[in-house]
């Protein structure tokens, strides 16, 4: 996915069209956590800005707060994680965490794209 850019806490960020993005959590994270048990989705018109905490993945292990790459409102959230929390680990399209119409997509140069979020994750072994 050639819109699709990281973070460094492993947060991921699709661009889906124009100013919406897609936000969820990579498969490093996922793996990190292990079994899901809870996730905390934010509300639909609730703003924040880069950085903010938006939501919480709770597992059988540990809570991992997820902050959200860039600034705007959430336009949707993904239901589906309230019965299915394990769903987050089907794929980003699948088990996407909410949907936010950027209020600055400038903030995306800031994040890396998939070669270099790679090379991070060599880093941390």
């Amino acid at each position: 996915m050639a819109d699709t850019k990281y973070t460094k806490d492993h947060e991921v960020v699709h661009i889906e069209d124009g100013n919406v993005a897609v936000l969820g959590i990579t498969a490093y994270a996922q793996d990190a956590l292990g079994d899901l048990v809870f996730v905390e989705l934010p509300e639909v018109g609730a703003s924040f800005e880069k950085g903010d905490e938006f939501a919480v993945v709770e597992s059988v292990k540990t809570a991992a707060e997820v902050y959200t790459p860039v600034s705007g409102e959430i336009v949707e959230i993904n239901d589906r994680l309230n019965d299915e929390p394990e769903a987050i680990k089907i794929s980003l399209e699948e088990g996407w965490i909410a949907k936010i119409r950027m209020t600055d997509d400038s903030e995306l140069d800031a994040l890396m794209d998939e070669a270099a979020y790679n090379e991070y994750l060599e880093t941390l072994d």
